[in-house]
């Protein structure tokens, strides 16, 4: 593995990819403080200077990613007409991230995660948003926009990020999947359960594995990696999906191509928050895709920037020249 990889050559042509990333995005939030005692009205912790902050979540995450490792993301979604649809903006022009692909629906909320975390202790998460699919109108206008990125020609690649609250429809996977085989660009899938099998053809598919058992109705451990391929290789076959790569969390991850199934282990980390993790996989995934890498060495980068993210507290985008570091330093040439 990386007998011929140059990793700063490798880094350099990703900024030559643009990535179109349709699906569900939210706003992070985080109530930072201190815990010094507990209620009096009831045991609970009391959290105290409290400072506030907002991120970036959902397929808004992958974007950032994406941006991260120097290419160009455009976000595609749908957000409320609300006050947190304004702030959503706000962050994504602090971003440079572009609303091209944005669609305001008057009917939804913008889905907000609240976190309240003292020190490195996750308390409790406050979850407002609406996960029905999206109504007609909407599916037309979002899919009308998503047409013209596509025939505008650039795009190399498209990551369908799904985090089951509703913008990734039956309909439109299959009429995202459909125009991109017209328009030749590969689609890479970070699947929900709900819409499992509705992925069909797709170039890569990466559930995780809580996604993956659920998905395919399993009673497993991560770590029977014999049973594993066997599920992933049949599922694949009937999808017709070209890479499969599951996230097995401190397992590392399995990736299958052609019946060959590649097992990489997980890097020994400080682990501190696994939030948006996938999202940084499938986001470095899709450019190791475009570069050329085959599946062992996309799942061994992948997994290693999916690792890098995890030693933070909150949803944070890859360090690229962190991730360049390491690489060299982990897949050094002989």
């Amino acid at each position: 593995m990386f007998e011929s990889t140059e990793f700063k050559s490798l880094f350099s042509r990703f900024r030559d990819q643009k990535v179109l990333i349709i699906g569900d995005v939210m706003i992070d939030t985080y109530l930072w403080g201190s815990v010094a005692r507990v209620s009096p009205e009831a045991p609970v912790p009391i959290v105290s200077g409290v400072i506030e902050e907002n991120r970036l979540g959902g397929a808004a995450n992958v974007a950032l990613n994406v941006k991260a490792m120097g290419a160009v993301p455009i976000l595609c979604s749908v957000i409320g007409d609300d006050d947190r649809g304004k702030l959503f903006l706000e962050l994504m022009e602090e971003q440079f991230l572009s609303d091209i692909g944005l669609v305001v629906d008057n009917h939804r909320i913008t889905t907000q995660k609240t976190r309240i975390i003292s020190g490195n202790q996750h308390l409790l998460r406050v979850d407002e948003e609406m996960d029905i699919f999206l109504n007609k109108r909407v599916q037309d206008q979002f899919l009308e926009l998503i047409s013209s990125l596509l025939e505008s020609g650039g795009i190399d690649a498209i990551i369908m990020q799904d985090y089951d609250k509703g913008v990734l429809t039956p309909r439109v996977i299959s009429e995202v999947i459909s125009a991109s085989e017209r328009v030749t660009v590969p689609v890479l899938v970070d699947p929900k359960f709900r819409s499992f099998d509705l992925y069909k053809k797709v170039k890569l598919f990466k559930p995780n594995f809580k996604e993956l058992t659920k998905g395919l109705n399993l009673d497993i451990k991560n770590n029977e990696i014999d049973k594993l391929s066997e599920a992933i290789q049949s599922f694949q076959a009937k999808q017709n999906i070209d890479t499969f790569l599951v996230t097995l969390s401190e397992q590392g991850v399995l990736a299958s191509q052609n019946g060959v199934l590649v097992h990489i282990p997980a890097m020994k980390r400080e682990i501190t928050d696994v939030s948006g993790a996938g999202d940084t996989v499938i986001a470095v995934a899709a450019l190791c895709l475009l570069a050329g890498l085959p599946p062992a060495e996309l799942a061994a980068i992948s997994n290693l920037a999916g690792g890098q993210v995890c030693e933070k507290a909150g949803v944070i985008p890859v360090n690229s020249d962190k991730l360049l570091e390491e690489c060299t330093r982990h897949f050094r040439n002989p």
